[in-house]
C-alpha cells in the first residue's frame, strides 16, 4: 500500500462522515479559468508572448538579420561574447547554492508539538484518470496526523471522468471531504481545477497534493509550525519531493536523483537566501489570504507551480522550505518521462516569457531575484536546448582527429561534469553501488532533455495549453 516508506506509521481509526458532493458550478468554473487573465493579463500565459514582446522579437530578429548580412562574422562574435560569461555565471551560481545548502542548520521544520490550536487546513487534490490510485490516496489522507475536524479535503475531478468519481465514492475519507466535479471547459488543466477548489476552501492554509503522493503524516503540523514562526511575508512553504521508484529503472533513478538535488539542495538554498523559488507541482503549502491575493494559479500555464512561485516573489512574498517529505513515484518508461518533461519545459518557457514582460504590463522582480531566476529557470531552459547538440559535438571531437573542443570547450566539459557529480554527491539519499553508478552515468541522462525540448517547442507553438497527463498505476 502507498503508506510504505514512513517507519512506524500505521492506519489510525478516524471519524468518518458522508462524502459531500456539491453541484457543479459553471460560474465558479469560468472564474477558475479566466480570473487571473481578466484581472492581470500581464501575469497570465494565455498569450505566450504579449503584443509588445512580439514587436520587440520581430524587430530584434530583423536587425540581427540585416547586420549579419552586412557582417557575416557577427553571430560568431556574439557567441564568443555571450556564451562563456553566461556559462561561468551559471556554474558559479550553482556552486554557491550548493555551498549554502551544505551548511548545517537546525531543523526548524520539525514539529515541536507546542501548538495549542491547529487551524483548518484545506487540501486540494486535482484528479484526472486516477481511479487506480484512489486506495493509496485515501490511505495517505487518512494517515495524516492532524485533527480530522480541521481537515478540509477537496477532491477535484473533471466532469467526464466518471471512473475516478466512482473510485472516490468506493473509498473511506476523512469526515467533511468534498468531491468537487469540475464542469467541462477550457483549458482542461490542473490549475483550473485547483482554482475551482480554492473558491470553496475554508482553511487558513492550503496545500496541494497529487494523486500518487504519500506525504509524511506530520507534514501539515510541520508547515503550521513554520508559518507560525515566520512573518506574514512567508506566503508559501515547499516540502521536499522524494522519488521512490517502484521498479527501479535507470531512468526512474535518474529522475529521483534529479529531484533529490532540486528539493534537497537548490530549493532550500534559494529559500534560505530569500530568492525566488520556482515551486514543484505538489506539497506546496500556502497562506490562503496570500494565495488569493496573488490571483491563485494561472489556468493557462502548464507549470502553474513554477509560475506561482515567481509571481509571489514579484508581489513581495517569500517562499520557505520545510523538511517533512512527500514520497512520489517517478516515471519508469521513456515515453512517460518524455511527455512529463516536455510539459515541464513548455511551462518553463511560458513562465519565462511572462516574467520578461515589461513593468508596465506586470510587476517585476528585484534585481537580485531577477538574476537568480535567469541562472536557475533560464539555465534549465537553455541547458535543455544545448545538452543534445553539445553532447554530439563532444563525441564527434572524441572520434575525429580533425576536430577539437578547444581550451574553453574542454574547460566547460570538465566544469559541467564536476558540478553535476558534486550536486549528485551532496544530494540526500542512501549511498550504495547503484547510486555511484547513477552519478557516473549522469552525462547520458542530460541529452535526453533536448529530445523533450524539441517536443516542448512544437507544442508551445501549436498547442500551448495542452496538458500532457502523467499516468499513475
Amino acid at each position: 500500500m502507498g503508506g510504505e516508506g514512513f517507519n512506524g506509521e500505521v492506519w489510525r481509526a478516524r471519524l468518518r462522515g458522508p462524502l459531500l458532493c456539491p453541484q457543479p458550478d459553471m460560474a465558479m468554473a469560468l472564474e477558475a479559468a479566466h480570473g487571473l487573465d481578466r484581472q492581470a493579463p500581464g501575469l497570465s500565459a494565455r498569450q505566450t508572448l504579449s503584443l509588445k514582446q512580439r514587436q520587440i522579437a520581430t524587430r530584434s530578429l530583423l536587425v540581427l538579420t540585416v547586420l549579419t548580412l552586412m557582417m557575416p562574422e557577427l553571430p560568431g562574435i556574439l557567441t564568443i561574447l555571450v556564451v562563456p560569461p553566461a556559462f561561468v555565471a551559471i556554474i558559479l551560481f550553482r556552486l554557491f547554492l550548493l555551498a549554502v545548502a551544505a551548511r548545517k542548520r537546525s531543523d526548524a521544520s520539525a514539529h515541536s508539538g507546542a501548538i495549542p490550536l491547529l487551524p483548518v487546513y484545506t487540501i486540494l487534490v486535482a484528479l484526472k484518470d486516477e481511479a487506480a490510485v484512489m486506495p493509496q490516496l485515501a490511505w495517505a489522507m487518512n494517515s495524516l496526523d492532524y485533527p480530522q475536524d480541521r481537515i478540509d479535503l477537496k477532491l477535484l475531478v473533471e466532469e467526464a471522468d466518471l471512473r475516478t468519481q466512482a473510485a472516490i465514492k468506493a473509498q473511506t475519507w476523512p469526515a467533511g471531504t468534498e468531491l468537487l466535479v469540475v464542469p467541462a471547459g477550457q483549458p482542461q488543466t490542473k490549475p483550473r481545477a485547483l482554482n475551482y477548489g480554492l473558491a470553496r476552501a475554508r482553511g487558513t492554509y492550503v496545500v496541494v497534493y497529487d494523486a500518487e503522493d504519500r506525504p509524511h503524516p506530520e507534514q501539515l503540523k510541520a508547515a503550521v509550525d513554520v508559518f507560525n514562526s515566520d512573518g506574514p511575508e512567508t506566503a508559501c512553504l515547499q516540502a521536499p519531493l522524494v522519488g521512490v521508484p517502484a521498479v527501479g529503472s535507470w531512468l526512474a533513478r535518474q529522475w529521483s536523483l534529479e529531484y533529490a538535488i532540486q528539493f534537497g539542495l537548490i530549493v532550500p538554498a534559494l529559500a534560505r537566501l530569500g530568492l525566488p523559488v520556482a515551486l514543484g507541482g505538489t506539497s506546496n503549502h500556502f497562506r490562503r489570504t496570500a494565495l488569493v491575493r496573488a490571483g491563485g494559479w494561472d489556468a493557462w500555464n502548464v507549470t502553474e507551480d513554477a509560475d506561482l512561485g515567481l509571481r509571489l516573489a514579484r508581489l513581495g512574498y517569500r517562499v520557505g522550505a520545510i523538511q517533512s517529505p512527500t514520497l512520489e513515484a517517478p516515471p519508469e518508461e521513456a515515453r512517460v518521462w518524455r511527455g512529463q518533461r516536455s510539459r515541464w519545459l513548455k511551462g518553463y518557457m511560458q513562465t519565462w516569457c511572462v516574467l520578461m514582460r515589461g513593468r508596465n504590463e506586470a510587476p517585476g522582480l528585484k534585481p537580485l531575484g531577477f538574476l537568480s531566476v535567469q541562472l536557475t529557470l533560464g539555465a534549465a531552459i537553455l541547458s535543455a536546448m544545448v545538452h543534445g547538440p553539445w553532447s554530439l559535438w563532444c563525441v564527434a571531437c572524441l572520434l575525429s582527429p580533425d576536430l577539437s573542443l578547444g581550451p574553453f570547450g574542454l574547460l566547460a566539459l570538465i566544469l559541467s561534469l564536476a558540478t553535476g557529480a558534486l550536486s549528485a554527491s551532496l544530494a540526500p539519499g542512501v549511498w550504495n553501488r547503484q547510486r555511484l553508478t547513477d552519478i557516473l552515468t549522469l552525462p547520458f541522462y542530460w541529452p535526453l532533455q533536448t529530445l523533450a525540448m524539441i517536443r516542448a517547442l512544437w507544442s508551445l507553438v501549436h498547442t500551448p495549453h495542452y496538458w500532457v497527463k502523467t499516468p499513475h498505476v
